[in-house]
């Protein structure tokens, strides 16, 4: 069943991290009509702006695509789960909350390789004017913009001992991760506000709701991009089970993420002209590059029996200590549900003839013997985990669909640890974290290593616990430079329109 096609100025399909953006800054003179396109809900679940409500998100197919990789070759098969928004704000509505822009030298790598304007000098400005700085502006930062940014709202006795100890172990202190540098260890800042989450739907969208140009449709999954004549006409998106047409005079952004940008235009006859033509859709335009060159973080997670009870598992394992936290939280916005989980980390070089840190380790006061699409169960005892994500990985994946069905998920494929530096880094960054808990700092709150183990010693040892037990970072808010992406080598894959 279909409808009578509207008319708009801009259609943006994707109402994530990117799109409520684009959506917001395109509405804003008055000029011009705009259709936002989101193929999940509303951000009414409450737990989505619960800083700490992160994990009840995190398996939550209403608000989540729950994609699953293709079996990885090099991790004995394994397949892993890859969560992603589906509602307003995407994956922004679900992630951690840290904040991290990525290194300096990201930005100008992007400029010599001939992305003009994509240096660090040039990006800076636009970093500054999205963001509400809690501590202030300065020359790195803004205040006034859409964004809000926060220091923890408290610091807790494990995460200082956790700083104290990665400087013990040879890494310098830093108080400002987001000031081009990164090297160092210190406090995650987070994307909240008011001690909720700061979403770019809240952010963006929020303020927007009101124009009467602009047209925000949840429950709308973008289909197909119309081309006529060689342009992007307008889109096709089914909504309550009928398929409707909305028709561009102006552009089509596809904002759809990592997966679902190229799976749309794929299914659109934009891509791989082999693959197309497999899966019976015709070719309009064949370029091998959208969905090529997927790479994305990958880490292994060391968790750690505490001697003290000061970790989230207490909270995780009484009832009565959750009736309080909530209490508190509704109240007054205060206490362990305030925080976002991930606290505090640091950043390192893998290798020390690196020119900036391969290595990022993040804190979380909590642990957990596995986690997966279900979920993560708390260890009845105190713990606390520590994660080395490698930012820099050689391998390259792709996302390629599957069948012309648009409503079926596409292949996500790695091909993690293709490469023996990537293991290596891993290796490496595995043995640090394991450092920063034997420093004096930290080495009193350790009863147990209880991942990967104190079996865990040699190189072929790191190996087979690196391939068994990595998974794929979704901690927080980071531009293109240091997260999933894809990257186009011809610009004509990226916009539509």
């Amino acid at each position: 069943m279909t409808t009578e096609a509207e008319s708009f100025d801009f259609i943006v399909t994707g109402a994530g991290s990117a799109g409520c953006a684009v959506a917001a800054r395109l509405s804003e003179s008055g000029r011009y009509r705009v259709l936002l396109l989101e193929a999940g809900g509303k951000d009414r679940n409450p737990w989505i702006h619960i800083p700490m409500g992160f994990s009840q998100v995190y398996a939550n197919p209403r608000v989540n695509w729950m994609y699953q990789s293709e079996p990885e070759a090099q991790l004995g098969g394994r397949t892993l789960y890859q969560p992603r928004g589906k509602v307003l704000g995407g994956t922004s509505s679900i992630n951690g909350m840290v904040y991290m822009r990525g290194n300096a030298a990201d930005y100008d790598e992007w400029r010599q390789r001939g992305c003009t304007g994509w240096d660090w000098d040039s990006v800076l400005p636009y970093f500054r004017k999205a963001e509400h700085q809690e501590r202030g502006a300065d020359e790195f930062h803004g205040v006034g913009g859409p964004l809000h940014v926060s220091d923890q709202p408290h610091r807790s006795e494990l995460a200082d001992r956790l700083v104290e100890a990665a400087i013990q172990a040879g890494l310098p202190p830093i108080e400002d991760f987001n000031d081009g540098r990164q090297e160092g260890a210190g406090y995650f800042q987070s994307t909240t506000g008011k001690r909720r989450r700061w979403s770019t739907a809240t952010a963006y969208l929020r303020p927007a709701r009101h124009r009467k140009n602009l047209v925000v449709r949840p429950n709308a999954q973008a289909t197909r991009i119309l081309i006529e004549n060689g342009r992007a006409a307008g889109v096709t998106y089914v909504s309550g089970g009928v398929t409707r047409t909305a028709r561009a005079d102006g552009e089509v952004i596809v904002s759809g993420g990592v997966f679902n940008s190229p799976q749309l235009l794929q299914l659109s006859g934009i891509g791989p002209g082999a693959l197309l033509q497999e899966t019976g859709i015709p070719v309009i335009h064949d370029l091998p590059a959208v969905g090529s060159h997927l790479q994305d973080h990958f880490y292994v997670r060391l968790a750690f029996r505490c001697t003290r009870p000061i970790t989230m598992n207490e909270l995780a394992n009484s009832m009565p200590r959750k009736v309080l936290a909530m209490a508190q939280y509704m109240l007054f916005r205060a206490g362990p549900l305030a925080a976002n989980g991930v606290t505090a980390g640091a950043f390192a070089r893998s290798d020390p003839r690196l020119e900036r840190p391969d290595l990022q380790f993040n804190f979380s006061p909590y642990s957990y013997a596995s986690r997966d699409a279900s979920g993560a169960v708390a260890h009845p005892f105190p713990g606390f985990s520590l994660s080395a994500v490698h930012l820099r990985p050689d391998s390259r994946g792709a996302v390629h669909i599957k069948s012309p069905d648009p409503l079926a998920p596409p292949a996500i494929r790695f091909n993690f640890l293709e490469t023996q530096s990537d293991l290596q880094a891993l290796t490496a960054g595995v043995r640090l974290a394991r450092k920063f808990t034997r420093q004096p700092a930290l080495a009193p709150y350790v009863a147990e290593e209880l991942l990967p183990g104190p079996a865990v010693n040699t190189d072929a040892e790191f190996e087979a616990n690196i391939r068994m037990r990595s998974a794929v970072a979704r901690t927080g808010h980071r531009p293109a430079a240091c997260r999933g992406r894809i990257d186009y080598p011809d610009a004509g894959a990226q916009r539509s329109g």
